[in-house]
């Protein structure tokens, strides 16, 4: 049986939440995951003492949603599927935890959410979101939607990769109860920063940096990367305007990215800033965008957030 962590809980009135309820409710959590499992954590040097953050993890099964937070030094917020308000068993709970439910049809419903989740993170707090945008059926890791590369341009926030790995043991898809005792680690990899990629209103740059989020997380977890979105056939993806790979055999992993923006079997390091760098830009592009459809609406600037002048 490991111990958990020093934890930070972070007060957050003003945010979504209710603040005595998620901290007691979190720390039974934190308990009972290392009581009950055979629970392992990496990388905790990497997630940011203070500040924002985006925790960007693989998603497997519901459960990764209790190891992932369970698993952080500190309080997170995260984007929920709007049916949990559908449930009385989860409808009153889960935003009172700190979910923000989203409309996944796209649209005004789902910008409210996002403009939540900028507000999260413009106060400094730990977001996560999954960037495969719903779970893998197949165990495999699936092609990054680019609405989490947009998110942390906007509010300038670096992406914490993460890679778990004994969720499907414990809670397969389609049951309800999680099977104690199995082992479950979670792996979180070192900051990344969309501006290393290029410039972050280019819609090309975002789109390199989803990828290369998506290459660490297949490290972190072990998964086989498949060039396709999550639910979606490779005639389906051609067909919505994706870009599957020639073949539909998956790949072991996406390729490295480089900074500039071309592609090499061989990794290359990125040396990331030591601290958040500013932004030139107050308006990056829609953060959503639905399979075939037009775009989501832009987020408005977070209040209190300091823009640099345009040139």
């Amino acid at each position: 049986m490991s111990k958990p962590a020093d934890f930070n809980f972070e007060p957050a009135p003003e945010l979504p939440g209710a603040d005595r309820l998620a901290k007691y409710s979190l720390g039974a959590i934190r308990q009972l995951t290392h009581r009950m499992w055979d629970f392992e954590i990496e990388g905790l040097e990497h997630i940011p003492r203070t500040g924002p953050a985006l925790i960007a993890p693989n998603h497997l099964s519901f459960c990764d949603s209790v190891f992932v937070p369970a698993a952080l030094p500190r309080r997170m917020w995260a984007i929920g599927k709007g049916e949990y308000m559908d449930s009385w068993k989860t409808k009153h709970i889960f935003p009172a935890l700190g979910m923000i439910p989203v409309d996944r049809t796209g649209g005004d419903a789902a910008q409210v959410a996002l403009d939540t989740a900028a507000r999260v993170l413009d106060d400094g707090h730990l977001f996560m979101i999954y960037p495969e945008g719903t779970r893998s059926r197949s165990g495999n890791l699936h092609k990054g939607r680019t609405g989490v590369a947009r998110l942390a341009a906007k509010c300038n926030a670096p992406i914490i990769p993460v890679g778990h790995s004994g969720t499907i043991a414990v809670q397969p898809p389609d049951t309800v109860a999680m099977k104690p005792f199995k082992k479950v680690t979670v792996r979180f990899g070192k900051p990344m920063w969309v501006h290393e990629h290029g410039d972050p209103s280019d819609p090309r740059t975002l789109r390199r940096f989803t990828d290369a989020v998506m290459y660490e997380i297949a490290e972190l977890s072990g998964q086989t990367y498949v060039d396709v979105y999550a639910g979606e056939t490779p005639a389906e993806a051609t067909a919505s305007g994706g870009a599957p790979s020639k073949t539909s055999e998956p790949r072991a992993m996406p390729r490295r990215l480089s900074v500039v923006g071309g592609t090499s079997e061989t990794p290359v390091s990125i040396t990331l800033p030591p601290t958040r760098p500013a932004l030139r830009t107050s308006s990056i592009g829609p953060l959503l965008r639905t399979n075939g459809g037009p775009p989501a609406a832009l987020i408005s600037m977070p209040p209190g957030r300091t823009k640099t002048s345009a040139k």
